[in-house]
């Protein structure tokens, strides 16, 4: 079994312990608190509008904004963002002084002052490398939506259940080669949205 990344890229868990053997997400009781903390806020997350969509068109025009695709820094204090604007979080990060808020309650407000000060990453900055695994070796998690709904809501953290704003749902995703460089960009790795497996742990 591999790392997998529940509803959005970005945080990672070991598949078997937060996925029962029968694929079914675990209840949050039977997981490491680090795992129940962050599965309980991804309840939240999954179909919030992408931080930097938000940050240019308000609520006024929620409409406009994507929504998220990845997630980066920690629960309460994570951002969250759609593809077009990875490629900004990741060069804010590692170009413009955003590691010293790894692992800090620093890190969305600093990353947020960054981009509202007119902070970009350069035309063509790739981010992060993605490569691609054969779907058929790959384990199959179940819908976010179902795995989410599954959760007893009389375990949530009441600190931590906390629905922001609607948007789609994102997908399940497990993923490889990212490993390194999230480790890099200081939240967890991140791949091609949906399944995709990896061997490296954080």
């Amino acid at each position: 079994m591999g790392k997998v990344s529940i509803g959005l890229r970005g945080w990672r868990f070991e598949e078997a312990e937060v996925f029962t053997p029968d694929g079914r997400l675990r209840p949050l009781d039977e997981m490491s608190d680090d795992d129940a903390r962050r599965v309980s806020r991804l309840s939240a997350l999954v179909g919030t509008p992408c931080h930097a969509c938000w940050l240019i068109h308000g609520d006024a025009d929620i409409a406009a904004c994507n929504p998220a695709a990845v997630v980066y820094g920690e629960p309460m204090a994570e951002v969250v963002l759609c593809a077009a604007h990875e490629p900004d979080f990741l060069y804010w990060y590692r170009e413009a002084g955003g590691e010293a808020h790894r692992g800090e309650e620093t890190l969305q407000d600093a990353f947020h002052e960054w981009f509202l000060d007119g902070g970009r990453a350069p035309d063509g900055y790739a981010g992060l490398e993605h490569v691609d695994t054969d779907p058929t070796d790959l384990p199959t998690p179940p819908p976010v939506e179902e795995a989410l709904r599954a959760l007893d809501p009389a375990t949530f953290d009441a600190d931590v259940d906390l629905v922001k704003r609607p948007a789609e749902a994102g997908p399940v995703a497990i993923d490889e080669a990212g490993a390194a460089a999230m480790d890099e960009a200081g939240a967890a790795a991140v791949d091609e949205a949906g399944a995709e497996e990896t061997e490296e742990g954080d």
